[in-house]
C-alpha cells in the first residue's frame, strides 16, 4: 500500500476542526502526516505560525486551543502562510512539494469524513491504476438548507465514474470536474505534470485535471469516498462566488473555451424545478430561482470582468 500526506489550508478554523483531525486520527488508512498551511495575517508572524490576533468570531479557535488539539497527535506538521502570499493554487503546490508521500490528499478546513473509510477509499482507484486523481462525493451537512441538500445531490450523485477524455465531448465541462474539498492526486503525476497553476483566483483544481485529460490521465470520481461539507450562502455570496468562476475561465480559455458550462446549470434548474413540483415544495422553487439567478449574473460579469472598472471588480 502506498503512504498517504494529507494537506489541508487552514484559516481561523472553528470549531468544527475538531471533528475533522478526530475523524482523520481513526481512517482505516491512517495519514502518515498531516499538513496544515495556516494563513497569518503579519509578516512578522512568519516564525511562528500559532501566534494570532484576537479570533474575529466568537467560535473561531483561539492559537492556544488550536496548539493544545494538534498537540495531540504526531503526525501533524504547521506551516505559516502569509496572507498575502495565500493563493489557492500556489499554496496547495507548496504543501504537496513539502510532503513526500506517493499519494497526497487536499482537503478544506470544513469539509469532515463521513466515516472511518474515506481515505482508503478515495486512494483505492490511485493505487489500483485507474487514474491520476480522484475527488470525494460531497455530502450535505445536517444544517443546511432543503436546497443546498438538492444541489449536492445533484453534483456529488451516487454512482462512481471513472472520466477520461473521450468524456469531454458528452460530459463537457464535467469531464474535467474536480474539487480540492476533498482530492488525491498520484504526486509523481502531479509534478511531471507541472502541478497547480501558482496564481490563481479559483478553480486550480480544475485546470489541473483538465490538463490531466489532455495528456492522457483519467479521472476518478469515488462516490464511495465521502465528506460532509455544505454551505448555506446568501444570493449575494453566490454571486461574487461565480464572480470569481466566470474570471478563472476568461482568464484560462485553454481549459474553458471548448467546453459547454452554462448548460449544467441549466439541467439542474430543470430537473430541481421537476423535483419541487413533484413533491409540492413551491417555496424551493423560489429559492432556486432567486439562487440559480444570482449565480448566473455573477458568473457573465465574471466572464467579462476585463471590461469592468477596478473598482467594481474589487468590490
Amino acid at each position: 500500500m502506498k503512504e498517504i500526506d494529507v494537506i489541508i489550508p487552514i484559516f481561523e478554523p472553528k470549531e468544527e476542526f475538531c471533528g475533522l483531525l478526530q475523524r482523520l486520527e481513526h481512517q482505516t488508512r491512517r495519514a502518515r502526516r498531516i499538513i496544515f498551511l495556516r494563513t497569518v495575517r503579519d509578516s512578522a508572524e512568519g516564525e511562528n505560525p500559532l501566534k494570532e490576533k484576537k479570533p474575529q468570531e466568537g467560535n473561531v479557535l483561539t492559537a492556544k486551543r488550536l496548539e493544545e488539539l494538534c498537540a495531540a497527535y504526531d503526525n501533524i506538521e504547521i506551516y505559516a502562510v502569509r496572507e498575502e502570499d495565500f493563493d489557492h493554487g500556489g499554496t496547495r503546490h507548496e504543501g504537496i512539494m513539502r510532503a513526500g508521500a506517493e499519494i497526497v490528499v487536499l482537503m478544506t478546513q470544513d469539509a469532515i469524513p463521513a466515516d472511518d473509510a474515506l481515505l482508503e477509499r478515495l486512494v483505492l482507484p490511485i493505487e489500483e491504476g485507474k487514474a491520476a486523481v480522484s475527488y470525494a462525493r460531497q455530502l450535505p451537512k445536517p444544517e443546511s438548507g432543503a436546497l443546498e441538500a438538492y444541489t449536492r445531490a445533484f453534483n456529488y450523485p451516487e454512482s462512481s465514474r471513472l472520466k477520461t477524455r473521450e468524456d469531454l465531448q458528452t460530459l463537457g465541462i464535467k469531464a474535467f470536474f474536480c474539487s480540492n474539498v476533498c482530492a488525491a492526486y498520484d504526486r509523481e503525476v502531479y509534478i511531471k505534470s507541472g502541478g497547480f497553476i501558482r496564481k490563481t483566483i479559483f478553480n486550480e483544481d480544475m485546470i489541473f485535471a483538465r490538463g490531466l485529460l489532455d495528456r492522457g490521465y483519467a479521472i476518478y470520481y469515488a462516490a464511495d469516498a465521502r465528506v460532509l461539507h455544505s454551505h448555506r450562502y446568501t444570493p449575494a455570496q453566490q454571486f461574487r462566488r461565480n464572480f470569481d468562476l466566470g474570471v478563472s475561465q476568461a482568464d484560462h480559455p485553454e481549459v474553458f473555451a471548448d467546453v459547454f458550462s452554462e448548460s449544467e446549470g441549466k439541467r439542474m434548474v430543470r430537473e430541481l424545478t421537476g423535483t419541487f413540483l413533484r413533491k409540492g415544495r413551491l417555496l424551493l422553487l423560489w429559492e432556486l430561482y432567486l439562487t440559480s439567478a444570482a449565480k448566473y449574473l455573477g458568473y457573465l460579469l465574471g466572464k467579462r470582468y476585463a471590461r469592468l472598472p477596478k473598482a467594481v471588480i474589487m468590490r
